[in-house]
C-alpha cells in the first residue's frame, strides 16, 4: 500500500510556489499535505492531493516538472511520542528513512506521517509486523 505524492521543481524566485498551488486550485484539488525544502538555485515541493491524476494533468499543461513518487502513510497517535514508537520500529526492522513529514488529522488524538523508505516493499510488511500497518491513498484522502 502506498500513497503518491507529487513532487515538484522550481526555481528559486518569487511567485514560483503560488504557480504551483494556483495549478492545484485550478485542477480542483484539495491539498492534504505539502513539505517545501530549497537549496540555493531550486525548491522542491512535495504535495499530498486528493487527485494525483488531475494534479498532474494541471501541471504538465502549465509546463511544471514534477514526478510522482511513492510513499509510506502511517497513522500515528497524536501525542507526545507516538513518532518515537514507530522510529523505534522502523530501527528495530534496519530500516533507513530517506526524508519524511507529518500532518494532524481531523480526527482527534491521530496524526499521519509520510515516509520516504529507499524499499518500500521491505518496509510496508516490517512496520505491519510492528502494528503499523501502511494507510492507502484512499485513507489519506478522507482523512
Amino acid at each position: 500500500m502506498n500513497v503518491r505524492q507529487i513532487s515538484v521543481f522550481l526555481e528559486n524566485r518569487a511567485g514560483r510556489l503560488a504557480s504551483i498551488l494556483q495549478c492545484v486550485t485550478e485542477a480542483q484539488c484539495n491539498l492534504r499535505a505539502m513539505s517545501l525544502s530549497d537549496t540555493s538555485d531550486f525548491g522542491i515541493v512535495r504535495l499530498l492531493v486528493d487527485d494525483v491524476d488531475r494534479c498532474t494533468a494541471t501541471l504538465r499543461d502549465r509546463g511544471h516538472t514534477f514526478n510522482v513518487t511513492e510513499m509510506v502513510a502511517l497513522e500515528m497517535p497524536d501525542r507526545p511520542g507516538g513518532l518515537n514508537q514507530i522510529l523505534d520500529a522502523i530501527t528495530a526492522a534496519g530500516l533507513n528513512v530517506e526524508y519524511m513529514y507529518a500532518f494532524a488529522t481531523r480526527t482527534p488524538g491521530k496524526a499521519v506521517v509520510i515516509f520516504r523508505f529507499e524499499d518500500n516493499a521491505v518496509a510496508i510488511p516490517a512496520l505491519a509486523a510492528a502494528g503499523y500497518p501502511a494507510l492507502t491513498e484512499e485513507q489519506v484522502r478522507a482523512l
